[in-house]
């Protein structure tokens, strides 16, 4: 049972497949079995072009030759089975050729279709585009000649040399198909004669011949960085057919040519060989081989290459991804077909309906992938093509529309009426329907503009209370078509009859743009445009022209009638300012005027400048105006270029754009809409500026008032960026999923990431989807952006896509390269990157030789990363001269290499000559850390300054330390005529040890002499004043020190020594009572101290404190009183003068008092032939001094 059961299921499927398969072909009743296609045919040839149609007789079928139907004759007849017959292909000028497009067109009783577009081409082979030129090439290098050619079908290129033909590939020849011809490792026996033969069915033809000279290579070769001298084009390729990139490279030794994508994916090794010595050949090729394809020759064994890129564009057909379906809707319903296909370039969408192209209207509108009928007529029964079109070829799709009539609907409105009411109303009228008028629920009113094509039709529903409505939105002076359709439950009825009516006239809306030349420097040359109907609203009758100067406030009126676009001021001042402003009228009254539009007269010169140019603008959409401007045709002077100035109305102007005198067009982007901007242009020469012409336009708005509902189209979509080369961008998108009759156009703008000022943004317009941005910056990143405009609708701006372009190679090599031998075999190179922005570095090459090296062209390589800007040269034999340069590189290519620089290595160091040079530069080198350079001069000066700079460190330093110690003692002796205190001391430090040196010799001083034992000067005073010397005389310092452990030994015999003072005699005083201990230091207080002695302590160390020491003065009342009594100061330690003193030991160690410290320095100063000495305060503690005063001369 169970077999039964599948077979009758089985059954059933067939069955209902068989049901839709039917359901389908009753939608097809109409289709083509045969199509013609593309064909090329000799002269004088027959052609048949097929074409057979399927359907229900009869069917009739016609032919299209581009569009217009094609006569039968005897040359030219149909075939019975449809096709087209053609004995004799003609190739004359004109209509008389049978070249074209072809198409067959079948129809039946459900409708008619179209077929696919079929070319006839004739063969030809037309002339030598390019032929080749005389080359001249050394020996062991490359020759390349070619030759171009435009011929159907193409044409097969060979070659001849010395008039017998070449191999098309050999070890050292390689012919392209593209006509190229590479000679590799050229030797003498390839000089000769050269021509290319070009050959198909139609002719053959011979190019001119071209000589290829061979001179002999130099000996020795010397090495050469690879340079590509061919490289790849950019080329668009036809789908399945093949894509051919040269690249043809020189250098020593010879590079290696390799390939690469430069979006990083793999090359396809099944459709992609190499041909002769490295160019790429893709066979087959398909979408997936598109991209930017990388030439890169490489010097073997190194980095060192340089790069050449193109990009390959695939060209595809349509190929339908979505067709229409057949439908089936009732009166007054809404169809919606739908057919979306995919090519490059993108395919263009057009409709047919019974082979006709649809028009879009009120009810019928037109998006990209769809077509949409509103309140469907039984006219609109009928078949629908979808022809999706491109470059490359067509492909066409077809559904049926059946609208099904019901029995039960009401009739049509009836007498439909129509009355004008004002500029913008009109009145319409209508009756019921004769028949179901009872079941009507509402009424809808249609109506569009009469005048052309693709307007828009609107409609108002109203209820079927009423038969009467008002439609009071309408422009002035129009003629509107109007009907009315009733509805009920179970549909619309039919449309009602059309009727016609116009609008009254208005005032005009605005006034025109006024456009303002000068011929001379006393006139004014006045245009402007026609207002356009939506403008003028009415037959304009009338314009009145105002002026008036700028100092002025009287202004002159002209009135000009309605058919004049021009009027010519004369008469004016020379190089003043004039304000013009212009006003039109209809036969209901004046508009408004314009606001005022300055111009200056020229200046009154006899030199010659050129003429204003003729200025016209025109906006390109609602963000974008383009200027076009030619020479007057009385301008006889020359023109270097143009200013042209823009701004918007009321705002002040900008600074101007410079122009090249070849240019005639311009482009402003990024516009306001619905603005008025005023626009200047003059020329200028050598001698000055020419004369301006002035011109003001207003951008359209981007959505009129009427469409102000209807949302903006969307933008494009998939936009996607490669970087081509170093200053270009290749972008391309789709379009988006709509479409109109009318004709689309994009915005691009392009601006480097981080860009502050916007008057540096690029707009650029287009109208297909793909673009070459080109004058770009190298290694920057730009971003872009693309927005739509149809139909006066805007997109937004697409999403931002970011991309690089490619570092140019270096141009440049690297600056301020210097050598420097820092060792008996090493040298040291340093340079600096390359003096040009925008150039990434990668890698530098460093090239030395010795001479003999250099002479056999043997260069030693070294290679060093772009941040690193030196390099050290090892191993380097003595008594050589070394050849060093520098180049930098990067993966675009290799910069110049920079001057060659000399470096002797001297053999023999001891001979005095700086080892550290270097010749070949203008510039003495020296010794680099990448920065800063010092030459041999400039190190020699650093040198002896270093050195001269330590010595005063070190005397500086010698001095403070001697001066630091001699100022822990200072004391003001005065030595009486008697010596036995000082014999004491001396016999008691002798009994200690005698075997020490002394550590004070006091010289003998007269006893009118006084000495300073403040520390403050080196002033000497008697008892009739201070003592000047009767000559200067540099001072001589001597401070010598002991050895500690001999002064402490001196201290501990000092301790129990003490002395009373007695007056009149001159002793040391120690006064026991100091209670001194071996850690504590002798101060001049202590040893000078008495009681209510509180003056001098605090000067003394007020001196110290503000370091005075040596520089101390007094003025007179302070000598006096040191000189006078001893109730406020120490009696004075004085001797004879002339008299000498031999070296008496004093005492060593160190003493406290009041628990600060100071030493004792004696200090000799030679004046006028007397020694004077003075006691200075010190601030070390615990040091021995030793004092030796020499004999007093």
């Amino acid at each position: 049972m169970a077999p039964v059961e599948r077979k009758l299921y089985q059954r059933l499927l067939v069955f209902v497949a068989f049901l839709h398969i039917s359901g389908v072909l009753c939608f097809s009743e109409l289709f083509f079995i045969k199509e013609p296609h593309d064909v090329t045919v000799m002269r004088k040839e027959a052609v048949i072009l097929d074409c057979q149609a399927h359907g229900e007789s009869p069917i009739d079928v016609r032919w299209l030759k581009n569009g217009v139907k094609v006569v039968e004759s005897e040359r030219v007849y149909h075939l019975s089975n449809g096709s087209l017959y053609i004995s004799e292909v003609e190739s004359r000028r004109g209509d008389k050729s049978d070249e074209g497009l072809y198409q067959c067109l079948a129809q039946n009783k459900y409708g008619a279709i179209l077929s696919q577009k079929a070319r006839l081409t004739i063969a030809s082979i037309s002339a030598f585009a390019i032929q080749p030129t005389p080359a001249v090439v050394t020996e062991g290098s490359v020759a390349r000649f070619s030759c171009k050619i435009s011929a159907h079908p193409p044409s097969i290129i060979t070659w001849e040399f010395n008039r017998v033909t070449l191999p098309l590939t050999t070890e050292r020849i390689t012919v392209l198909p593209s006509g190229v011809l590479q000679i590799h490792r050229v030797q003498r026996a390839d000089a000769g004669n050269y021509r290319c033969i070009s050959t198909n069915i139609a002719s053959r033809r011979r190019s001119t011949e071209a000589t290829l000279t061979v001179f002999p290579a130099p000996r020795p070769q010397l090495p050469q960085r690879p340079r590509i001298i061919a490289g790849p084009q950019n080329i668009s390729v036809s789908l399945h057919q093949s894509a051919i990139l040269e690249c043809i490279a020189t250098g020593n030794p010879q590079p290696i040519i390799s390939w690469s994508r430069a979006d990083s994916k793999s090359i396809d090794v099944y459709s992609t060989r190499v041909l002769g010595n490295g160019n790429l050949i893709i066979t087959d090729i398909k979408p997936q081989h598109g991209g930017v394809y990388m030439c890169r020759a490489t010097t073997p064994g190194t980095r060192n290459y340089t790069v050449a890129s193109a990009n390959i564009t695939v060209l595809a057909p349509p190929s339908l991804v979505e067709w229409p379906e057949s439908l089936t809707r009732p009166r007054a319903g809404t169809a919606r077909f739908v057919c979306r296909a995919e090519g490059a370039p993108t395919p263009q969408i057009t409709w047919l309906k019974n082979g006709d192209k649809v028009h879009s209207n009120g009810r019928i509108k037109m998006y990209n992938s769809k077509l949409v009928i509103n309140q469907i007529i039984p006219e609109d029964d009928a078949i629908y093509q979808c022809q999706a079109e491109n470059e490359q070829g067509s492909v066409l799709s077809m559904a049926r529309l059946i609208v099904v009539m019901s029995e039960d609907r009401p009739s049509a409105p009836r007498n439909i009426q129509a009355d004008t009411v004002s500029s913008s109303a009109i009145l319409l009228a209508w009756e019921r329907p004769q028949y179901n008028s009872d079941k009507v629920i509402a009424y809808s009113v249609h109506y569009m503009k009469a005048e052309g094509l693709n307007n828009e039709e609107y409609q108002v529903v109203i209820g079927n209370d009423t038969t009467r409505y008002i439609i009071d939105d309408l422009e002035p002076a129009r003629n509107y078509t109007f009907y009315v359709v009733a509805y009920m439950p179970m549909g619309a009825s039919r449309m009602s009859d059309n009727v016609f009516q116009h609008t009254l006239e208005d005032v005009p809306l605005r006034a025109p743009e006024l456009s303002l030349t000068s011929r001379s420097p006393m006139d004014i040359q006045v245009s402007w445009q026609p207002l356009p109907d939506k403008l003028s609203r009415g037959r304009v009758s009338a314009y009145r022209l105002s002026y008036r100067t700028s100092s002025e406030s009287t202004v002159s009126q002209i009135e000009l009638p309605g058919d004049k676009t021009q009027h010519f001021l004369e008469n004016l001042k020379p190089d003043t300012i004039y304000l013009l402003r212009i006003a039109a009228a209809t036969s209901v009254g004046w508009g408004e005027q314009s606001v005022w539009t300055s111009h200056r007269t020229p200046k009154t010169s006899s030199a010659l400048v050129p003429m204003a140019p003729e200025l016209r603008l025109e906006p390109l959409n609602c963000t974008a105006i383009v200027a076009r401007w030619q020479l007057a045709p009385r301008n006889s002077v020359s023109v270097q270029g143009y200013r042209l100035f823009h701004h918007e109305e009321s705002q002040s102007e900008r600074s101007p754009v410079q122009l090249r005198a070849l240019t005639n067009t311009y482009t402003f982007g990024g516009l306001d809409p619905r603005k008025k901007y005023h626009v200047k242009l003059l020329a200028y020469n050598f001698v000055g500026d020419g004369y301006q012409a002035d011109q003001t336009i207003s951008t359209p708005g981007c959505v009129s008032v009427r469409d102000r509902l209807v949302p903006p189209p969307p933008p494009p979509h998939n936009v996607y960026t490669k970087t081509n080369s170093s200053t270009s961008v290749f972008l391309h998108w789709g379009r988006p999923a709509f479409t109109s009759s009318h004709a689309v156009n994009y915005t691009v703008r392009c601006n480097p990431v981080g860009l502050q000022n916007a008057s540096l943004v690029l707009y650029l317009q287009t109208s297909e989807q793909n673009l070459l941005v080109t004058d770009l910056e190298p290694n920057t990143k730009y971003e872009f952006a693309i927005r739509l405009h149809i139909d006066q609708l805007s997109s937004p701006w697409s999403p931002v896509v970011y991309q690089s372009t490619f570092p140019d190679a270096p141009t440049l090599p690297p600056s301020n390269v210097k050598v420097t031998l820092i060792e008996e075999d090493t040298a040291l190179v340093s340079w600096k990157p390359p003096d040009e922005p925008n150039v990434a570095v990668t890698h530098y090459t460093v090239l030395y030789a010795s001479r003999n090296a250099w002479i056999a062209g043997e260069w030693q390589v070294l290679q060093r990363e772009g941040t690193i800007t030196m390099s050290l040269l090892e191993k380097l034999k003595p008594g050589q001269i070394y050849f060093v340069k520098v180049s930098a590189s990067n993966h675009m290519g290799d910069g110049p290499f920079s001057h060659t620089m000399e470096l002797t290595v001297q053999a023999d160091f001891s001979s005095g000559h700086d080892p550290r040079l270097s010749h070949g530069s203008t510039h003495p080198t020296g010794f680099s850390d990448g920065f800063y350079h010092l030459d041999q001069k400039s190190m020699t000066g650093i040198t002896v300054g270093v050195c001269i700079a330590l010595i005063c460190i070190i005397i500086c330093a010698f001095i403070i330390v001697c001066r630091g110690k001699n100022r822990k003692f200072s004391a003001a002796k005065k030595y009486g005529e008697g010596v036995n205190t000082s014999a004491s001391v001396t016999a008691h430090l002798g009994s200690e040890g005698q075997a020490e040196q002394a550590d004070v010799r006091i010289p003998v001083m007269s006893q009118n002499h006084f000495i300073d034992a403040k520390g403050g000067t080196n002033l000497v005073i008697n008892s009739l004043g201070p003592v000047r010397s009767c000559t200067e005389k540099k001072e001589k310092w001597f401070s010598f020190s002991s050895n500690g452990k001999k002064h402490s030994k001196a201290v501990q015999n000092m301790r129990h020594v003490s002395a009373s003072y007695q007056p009149g005699t001159p002793v040391l005083t120690f006064e026991d009572e100091l209670s001194m201990s071996p850690d504590q230091p002798i101060t001049l207080q202590a040893l000078l101290w008495r009681p209510g002695d509180s003056e001098g302590s605090s000067n003394s160390e007020e001196s110290h404190a503000t370091g005075d020491s040596g520089r101390y003065s007094h003025d007179e009342t302070e000598m006096t009183n040191l000189s006078s009594g001893t109730g406020s100061r120490p009696p004075s330690l004085t001797t004879e003068d002339g008299c000498s003193a031999g070296c008496s030991a004093a005492p060593k160690g160190s003493d406290e008092l009041g628990g600060s410290r100071a030493g004792l320095k004696l200090m000799e100063s030679v004046e006028s032939g007397c020694c004077h000495h003075e006691a200075k305060s010190g601030s070390e503690s615990e040091l021995p001094f030793q004092v030796c005063v020499p004999k007093c001369v």
